[in-house]
């Protein structure tokens, strides 16, 4: 009984504004509807007053056409932390050229032959000109925020832009190694997998026509949201203790990857507060999920309360995008009767324009559609339920498991992956500070050290707390990993101690500051480790201007020269 217009995209996060099916029914009293050639199938549309209209849905339809903020912009965002960053970690001068990795990709199969090397690293890359890794690398990124931006000004988007955009990224991720090992990349690329199917095929209109809303997308967007937040509880009950006893919160404000101003706060709020935090965390994580499953009323529970969680989750940290991104498929949990009130009902607006597409439909003036190009798409969604299954199997048994693992792709196209966050929870903040000093004699004990900013983790004790979410510093979210790692296992910041000592402009654009500026580079490089806590609001380092109390730990690596870390990798190699 029900026609939908529903908006396209949720595209590559990655919604944009447009509208393919959204649900308004026509009563009239004593009169059969007319069968409908739009909308979803089996739907109907009776003739009525322009008064009688109202919004019924069961898909998602006028709802989604204004998608918050963040669906609207993430690939745009995503993309555009490619071009300003990737040059820099993966280009042909990176801390980790992506050209050397796909030539240990193609050396490791080199007797499987060139197709076991491309369906490991899948990427447009393999046929590209590797004599310029920094244009390819910006020629993707390019084209991606173009692409998504065109999206989000317009409003168009068919499943030709939308698959080249989850290629595009697809591609950069690929050879984006420890660079692109998180989450929030995989989640990406299967949120923008699956907005391709809410796309017609080639058509770029606001409101396309003849493209109704597959319930099979609409319940892998659901399906999505299950997995994330199941994944995200079970791995913290069956991993860090604390998560049982309630005590995570205790730390994780302080000790997370790059706090925000509002973490300083809540980290000082009292015990019982953050017991109720783990708990409500545990509510929305190992019980809400199952909400989606029990009727309209709970699954559109479900969308809110889980918005709600991801708000909080954004103000309080700095996840890149992942917060943001899993709203998205939350969407999914609204129908047109529930958002309907953030869509205006002028005229021209896009209500009047869907209610005149009923009428003309009521009326017989609009066309029917193709039943090969139905058929076809009936078979598209078909195929689509059967292949997000039998991926879905290794990830469902991952979820079962007790040796669950979190975050883990079980293909290389990342179609359904494995999520999770915070299965352990570190109990102290360690910092990893990177120091130079043009003294000749780096043991001279009148040795001036001075300090390399980065752009958002902690550094120095007077700077605030940044807020930065949906971008992402790659490089201040790895300095967190290294410091409860040793240098061995995270060689490339011997790579960016060897640029620091030759005032690598490329390098030095992923720091706030460069202590030698307009300088000769330092001599001489060396990484300090430091215990860093919250000053305590109201105490006397606060009141000194001091967001951070900190406390040298001991050397993270010794001083080093050029000649030194070139002898290292001669070694190395």
């Amino acid at each position: 009984m029900w026609a939908s217009l529903r908006h396209c995209p949720l595209p590559m996060v990655i919604a944009s504004k447009n509208v393919t099916c959204c649900s308004l029914r026509k009563r009239e009293a004593g009169r059969d509807p007319p069968e409908p050639s739009w909308g979803m199938a089996g739907g109907s549309v009776a003739a009525c007053s322009p008064a009688e209209h109202r919004l019924e849905a069961v898909l998602p339809g006028l709802a989604p056409t204004h998608i918050p903020v963040c669906g609207l912009f993430l690939p745009a965002v995503a993309f555009l932390v490619a071009l300003q960053q990737n040059k820099q970690l993966i280009g042909d001068r990176g801390l980790l050229p992506c050209r050397a990795y796909l030539k240990s990709v193609q050396q490791y199969f080199r007797e499987q032959g060139a197709w076991d090397a491309w369906s490991y690293a899948p990427t447009i890359i393999w046929l590209l000109d590797w004599s310029n890794m920094d244009f390819n690398l910006d020629l993707l990124a390019l084209l991606g925020l173009g692409i998504s931006s065109f999206v989000l000004i317009t409003g168009c988007a068919n499943m030709i832009l939308m698959a080249a955009l989850w290629g595009l990224y697809l591609s950069l991720v690929n050879v984006g190694q420890v660079w692109y090992s998180f989450g929030w990349e995989s989640q990406l690329l299967e949120t923008g997998f699956l907005g391709i199917f809410l796309c017609p095929w080639w058509t770029l209109s606001r409101l396309p026509r003849h493209t109704p809303t597959p319930w099979t997308v609409l319940w892998a967007f659901r399906w999505l949201i299950f997995r994330i937040m199941l994944g995200a509880g079970l791995i913290k009950i069956r991993g860090d203790q604390c998560w049982r006893d309630l005590t995570c919160l205790d730390f994780h404000y302080e000790t997370q990857p790059v706090p925000s101003p509002l973490a300083y706060f809540l980290h000082r709020t009292p015990w019982w507060v953050h017991r109720f935090e783990a708990l409500s965390n545990h509510f929305l994580e190992l019980l809400v999920p199952f909400f989606l499953f029990l009727g309209r009323r709970m699954c559109i529970l479900h969308g809110v309360l889980q918005i709600l969680f991801q708000v909080v989750l954004i103000l309080s940290g700095n996840l890149s995008f992942l917060n943001w991104l899993t709203i998205v498929p939350s969407l999914s949990c609204f129908d047109d009767a529930s958002l309907g009130f953030l869509f205006p009902s002028g005229l021209a607006g896009l209500k009047d324009r869907a209610l005149k597409l009923q009428d003309e439909e009521a009326q017989g003036a609009q066309s029917r559609p193709r039943h090969v190009g139905c058929a076809v798409r009936r078979v598209v969604n078909l195929s689509l339920g059967v292949l997000l299954a039998w991926l879905s199997v290794p990830v469902v048994l991952n979820l079962l498991s007790a040796k669950q693992v979190m975050n883990t792709t079980f293909g290389s196209l990342r179609i359904v992956n494995s999520y999770g966050a915070f299965g352990s929870i570190t109990k102290e903040r360690t910092e990893v500070i990177l120091q130079g000093t043009a003294s000749p004699n780096a043991s001279a004990p009148d040795a001036v050290w001075e300090d390399y900013e980065f752009k958002c983790k902690p550094g120095d004790p007077w700077r605030r707390p940044c807020l930065i979410t949906p971008y992402h510093y790659r490089l201040d979210w790895l300095m967190w990993f290294a410091a409860f790692q040793t240098y061995e296992h995270n060689e490339w910041i011997l790579q960016l101690a060897g640029k620091l000592l030759v005032n690598d402009a490329q390098a030095l654009s992923l720091l706030a500051s460069n202590p030698f500026e307009g300088r000769p580079p330092p001599r001489w490089i060396r990484a300090e480790h430091w215990r860093y806590k919250f000053s305590l609001p109201g105490g006397k380092h606060a009141a000194e201007g001091k967001w951070w109390v900190r406390r040298r730990l001991g050397p993270y690596f010794p001083a080093v020269r050029l000649e030194d870390l070139e002898g290292y990798f001669r070694e190395q190699d």
